[in-house]
């Protein structure tokens, strides 16, 4: 009886990219990796692609090998190697090490195709402006935030816009509530500019923005914002929540509800061009 082909989670995918990267930094390439352990090369390349599931033992051997022996990275890795399977609970297993590294949102929006989005609230925090960026994170963090912290925070948002570059492989295309536009936050000065920003960013070949008219008044997002990020082949696409209980990561086969979702979005929204003139009549509205 045949095997069933290894799923490529995300766990997979981001141990094997954790050890190509100390690989790396070491100046190390897979052949002389391979000659140390007396381990096959072409196996070593599938552990960090993630095409196949790397052994606890065997990231022992590579992590001996890097001369990697800080202990709280070296046992969330070993803990990675053990559980390379699993597809869910992302939140309450792993919330220290997303909510403290800021690792995983980032990687996947680096790694995807294709980076789309849902938001009805707020703008999305790939086109807010540092002003928006910053009214935003000092509401959601509340008033026993530092002021570190913050300025941390809305750096860490400014650093992400990097995908928005027009060099960028990725595309990124982001369905917004037309009642997020028109919400208000700061001054209308800072309000028009990024309403500004959004038609601007419009004009980039990787970047796709379209509007669900308040007109629409039931529609597939009732439930809240959320991402999709549509990885290369063969890897699955993945979905992303985040509320007040945590962040929450949606793998293959479950991201399909997500893809459905936001298929269905897409059709309700205007379109590209209907949606910049609907952004610029927001603007103009504002006093």
């Amino acid at each position: 009886m045949p095997h069933k082909p290894f799923i490529r989670t995300l766990r997979a995918q981001w141990l094997g990219q954790q050890l190509r990267e100390l690989r790396e930094q070491r100046g190390m390439t897979l052949k002389l990796v391979s000659e140390h352990l007396q381990r096959d090369m072409s196996a070593l390349g599938r552990y960090e692609r993630a095409e196949w599931p790397i052994r606890r033992g065997d990231v022992v051997a590579l992590l001996d090998l890097y001369g990697f022996h800080e202990a709280g990275e070296r046992d969330r890795l070993l803990r990675l190697a053990e559980e390379v399977w699993r597809t869910d609970r992302w939140d309450e297993d792993y919330g220290d090490v997303v909510d403290a590294s800021f690792i995983d949102f980032p990687w996947l929006e680096s790694k995807a195709e294709q980076v789309c989005s849902y938001h009805a609230m707020l703008v999305p925090g790939l086109f807010q402006l540092r002003e928006y960026a910053e009214l935003v994170i000092r509401c959601v963090e509340g008033p026993k935030a530092t002021e570190e912290k913050v300025l941390r925070w809305v750096d860490l948002r400014m650093q992400r816009q990097h995908v928005l570059d027009d060099r960028s492989n990725t595309k990124v295309e982001s369905i917004i509530d037309e009642s997020a536009l028109r919400r208000q936050v700061g001054s209308a000065t800072v309000m028009r500019a990024q309403l500004d920003h959004i038609v601007q960013l419009m004009q980039h070949p990787n970047v796709q923005v379209r509007v669900l008219p308040s007109r629409v008044v039931l529609h597939p997002g009732v439930d809240g914002s959320f991402w999709l990020f549509k990885m290369p082949e063969p890897y699955p696409a993945v979905g992303y929540l985040e509320n007040l209980a945590g962040q929450l990561y949606v793998e293959s086969p479950k991201s399909k509800r997500f893809v459905d979702t936001y298929d269905r979005l897409r059709e309700a929204a205007l379109d590209p061009r209907e949606s910049a003139k609907l952004i610029g009549t927001i603007a103009e509205e504002l006093q």
